[in-house]
């Protein structure tokens, strides 16, 4: 993937001034993908210090953790899925770009919408199926088969709320792209 201006000397293509509804709306989620970022990185932080904690303890002194890796796992699903809508706004991901020289600006416009498209498609429906899977642990009360045994919400609610901020930094970035003509890439 390259998108050319992560190029020594170069810059990232300005992006157009959004007014309106819109404007206001792309602004907040702005921020608060910047809010979800700092979070997790927190929260990755907190991981490496509970896994490092524990191998210390259990090596060295000899103490038993029986809840330090589903802590862990926890802060690493949250950390990932929530920062998924922030590497979206930075176009971020993996896309392969092969396609991209063959066709002309307007069909790589079109080529970009179709993806962000099927993309969003993808993400709302996965946002659907794990609110309903939140909804079960919740009202079934469903925990964790260890000793420690924590709500199974807490995972379920951080993987729905990261795949909900997903699908509308997806939507926004599709109704900018339509709004602007294709300028934002």
């Amino acid at each position: 993937m390259s998108h050319g201006f992560e190029l020594e000397g170069q810059k990232a293509p300005p992006t157009p001034q959004i007014g309106g509804v819109l404007g206001k709306v792309v602004k907040f989620q702005t921020s608060l993908n910047s809010g979800v970022l700092l979070l997790s990185m927190i929260a990755l932080l907190a991981a490496c210090g509970i896994l490092t904690g524990s191998v210390f303890l259990r090596y060295f002194l000899k103490v038993p953790t029986d809840w330090q890796d589903e802590m862990s796992v926890f802060l690493l699903v949250g950390a990932v899925f929530m920062c998924g809508a922030y590497v979206q706004s930075q176009r971020g991901h993996i896309g392969i770009e092969a396609l991209a020289g063959f066709f002309s600006p307007k069909a790589n416009r079109i080529r970009l919408l179709f993806c962000d498209a099927a993309s969003l498609a993808f993400c709302t429906f996965f946002s659907w199926k794990s609110w309903s899977m939140l909804h079960e642990a919740f009202v079934e009360g469903q925990t964790t088969s260890s000793s420690w045994a924590p709500p199974l919400w807490i995972p379920y609610g951080l993987m729905t709320t990261g795949m909900i901020l997903l699908s509308v930094q997806i939507l926004l970035q599709i109704m900018v792209s339509l709004t602007t003509k294709g300028a934002v890439k």
